[in-house]
């Protein structure tokens, strides 16, 4: 009768009674924060400072709109990553965790990648009963003498549940027990070995990585309830958070098993640190805004602040914990905007207390100290004194944050902010960080067909074949909305490559194109701005249709416009991912607006696209390949090296001066040619920024000086 009365209500008299709600638990929790004030001593302009640091947050590139926009690019990403290792024939996961794929990161911070790769290959066993035929088993120990949070794995056979007896592999060591065991220290080194060819590996921690700002961590999924997990959400049981929903699903996560050894242990080089990974994803994704921002500010103060005392040995995670500890012993109510300052100082209190026990819990796994071989007594102490300081002086320190210019903005001057000459903040900012967000993750896009075709230099059926197959199982593997947008770029990616390939296979048997081919083309023009109807209008002109091809043609130089940039996969240049290389694309295209992705990729022809690339291009896909020069090459180079690749809008120009020529359109064809020339000879930063194959478009243009008798 309740539920029917309140249905039955008036609209007004529901608003009306949701406001009151609201203005009841405002009241409340201001009363609570006025309480707390009496009793803890709370400064009076921790209201005003907390409502400023607030905005000073958002305006440094850590809004709600940026943060859910870098979430939503890394989960994708995550997706793009797993398509590309299937492409490789691997059977694996793939994670981005830590800061960017939770959103809690600004420019300032320059937060590393972190990628996580799981095989699927590798069947980690609890009980005997977890073994499986065919694959390679290994049985988690665990006694009294392994410190908590670590494993030995030791290596199962995998034709019978029966125990390896020999050192069959580089990763198997044997235990003075005899029991055969994968080493963590062994496994990385593996991984360094076979990864050789992409440049000299840095180890850190558990982490195997040869690019610079990613820590890559190769792990093993336990996919088997584990006590420690139960007993933490026996724990949290009847608290406000984590909430019911969270530990339910908690209790089915998988977890990971991260090559990394206790400090303090005797078998440090053989262990495998439990690592639960996902939870923490999802006790990071249940924080509101406040939480977020009080995070990140916390991660500010680590680095500006306390770095200048202890270096890199306090973390994000460590601040990630406290974080933790904090919401779970504070009311959810106390969580807004304008409690920001006091919920700082009370994550401080909570540090400055486990400190002075000289340990850090970690927040989930019973039994470890976070501060055991990161903080030493020594340093515990120091950090203590510089902590008592800092909230003896009621945070005042926060004046002194140097990343992303916070300390000015927080001070009683802020209000009055001057910008500094380039400086990118607010609604810019924002707008830079999404366009180069949508930037790297094309990067990874692209990058799917730059492995595909260097592991698959097969004949037309085969491939033919082969890109079917990927398409298929692209889709039919996606299980979410995020999963199954990933995959269907990728497929649009693959789905272009496999069309031209057949259109160059038909070129090559002098078939004629038909309608139906062109519309199937046609499909993959939305995947950039330019590069897929570039190849389309190479395509008709090969085949004969020149007036077709200047249609095209022109098409593209129209949506062509000045701050178009380039997306490359082979090369890097110094400078193409700073931030203000974005605002310049926002300041130059006020007029218009960005109608569709202001993104290019270059022009790539791989062999069995031959027929559809002008004839100059083939002595790109024809350099030496003596064993001394493919020596001097690197891991990238040896990918792209035996395809043609040109950047689009050089490739443009000389498609125009082709096709024009061929109509025998002589001012337009000059036109072409000097648009071409304009293009290399303009050496302004922006435009040497755009050009990632100087090389190619030179001989571009030297062609065209050829065919002009300009031989000078």
């Amino acid at each position: 009768m309740w539920t029917l009365s309140v249905e039955a209500a008036p609209r007004e008299s529901r608003m009306q009674n949701k406001e009151s709600d609201i203005g009841i638990r405002r009241a409340s929790n201001k009363k609570r924060y006025q309480n707390l004030q009496s009793i803890m001593q709370i400064p009076e302009h921790f209201t005003e400072l907390s409502i400023r640091m607030f905005e000073a947050v958002d305006d440094s590139g850590a809004g709600k709109e940026t943060l859910l926009e870098r979430r939503r690019t890394y989960l994708r990403r995550e997706q793009i990553e797993k398509i590309t290792q299937q492409l490789q024939g691997k059977n694996c996961e793939c994670f981005h965790f830590g800061s960017q794929s939770e959103g809690t990161t600004t420019p300032g911070l320059q937060s590393d990648i972190d990628f996580l790769i799981s095989n699927n290959i590798i069947n980690i066993m609890t009980v005997w009963e977890d073994w499986k035929a065919g694959i390679l088993n290994l049985l988690m120990l665990h006694d009294n003498t392994t410190p908590p949070q670590q494993y030995l794995l030791q290596v199962i056979q995998d034709y019978t549940p029966e125990p390896v007896t020999s050192l069959t592999h580089d990763t198997f060591v044997r235990k003075d027990s005899g029991q055969i065991l994968f080493s963590a220290e062994r496994w990385k080194n593996y991984i360094a070995y076979k990864a050789r060819d992409q440049g000299e590996a840095a180890k850190n921690g558990p982490s195997v990585s040869w690019m610079p700002n990613w820590d890559i961590v190769n792990a093993c999924h336990v996919r088997k309830p584990l006590p420690e997990i139960q007993h933490w959400i026996d724990r949290c049981r009847g608290k406000h958070w984590p909430p019911v929903q969270l530990l339910e699903a908690a209790r089915i996560a998988p977890c990971f098993l991260v090559p990394a050894g206790h400090p303090d242990s005797d078998f440090k080089s053989e262990e495998w640190r439990l690592s639960p990974n996902l939870i923490e994803r999802m006790l990071m994704f249940s924080f509101n805004m406040t939480q977020l921002k009080c995070y990140i500010i916390l991660k500010q103060i680590k680095k500006s602040l306390i770095a200048k005392i202890l270096g890199d040995s306090f973390t994000s995670f460590h601040c990630k914990t406290i974080m933790f500890y904090t919401i779970e012993r504070t009311h959810h109510s106390m969580w807004c905007e304008q409690n920001l300052m006091f919920l700082l100082w009370l994550c401080l209190h909570v540090l400055r207390r486990w400190l002075r026990l000289g340990r850090l819990p970690h927040y989930i796994i019973e039994g470890v100290n976070l501060f055991d071989g990161k903080l030493s007594k020594l340093l515990q102490k120091r950090i203590l004194v510089y902590l008592d300081s800092f909230i003896r002086n009621n945070l005042q320190s926060v004046f002194y944050i140097g990343i992303d210019n916070k300390g000015c903005r927080f001070q009683a001057c802020s209000m009055r902010y001057i910008v500094q000459a380039g400086e990118l903040r607010g609604v810019r900012l924002r707008n830079s960080i999404r366009l180069l967000l949508k930037f790297e993750c094309l990067g990874t896009f692209i990058g799917i067909l730059t492995r595909y075709l260097h592991e698959h230099s097969i004949s037309h059926i085969i491939f033919d074949q082969h890109v079917k197959g990927v398409i298929r199982n692209a889709f039919e593997n996606s299980t979410n909305v995020i999963s199954k947008t990933a995959a269907l770029e990728c497929i649009k990616l693959l789905y272009a490559l496999h069309i031209s390939v057949q259109s160059s296979y038909y070129l090559r048997l002098r078939h004629v194109l038909d309608s139906e081919h062109i519309r199937r083309v046609q499909y993959s023009f939305h995947v950039d701005v330019a590069s897929s109807r570039l190849k389309f209008a190479s395509l008709l002109y090969c085949s004969g249709h020149l007036q077709a091809a200047v249609r095209v043609l022109e098409d593209v130089k129209r949506r062509y416009h000045s701050t178009v940039k380039t997306v490359c996969d082979c090369r890097r240049l110094v400078g193409d991912r700073d931030l203000q290389v974005f605002a310049d694309m926002l300041s130059g295209n006020k007029e218009v607006g960005f109608i569709e992705s202001p993104f290019a990729f270059c022009v790539r022809f791989s062999r069995q696209e031959s027929y559809c690339a002008p004839f100059i291009l083939l002595f790109e896909m024809n350099r030496n390949t003596t064993e001394e020069e493919v020596a001097q090459r690197d891991r990238v180079d040896k990918r792209w090296m035996d395809w043609a690749e040109v950047d689009a809008r050089p490739f443009l120009h000389y498609l125009q001066y082709l096709t024009y020529g061929g109509l025998g359109v002589r001012d337009n064809q000059l036109r072409a040619l000097r648009d071409l020339k304009s293009c290399m000879y303009d050496m302004s930063v922006r435009n040497q920024l755009k050009l990632y194959h100087i090389e190619t478009a030179l001989n571009l243009l030297g062609h065209c000086c050829e065919m002009e008798g300009d031989y000078r």
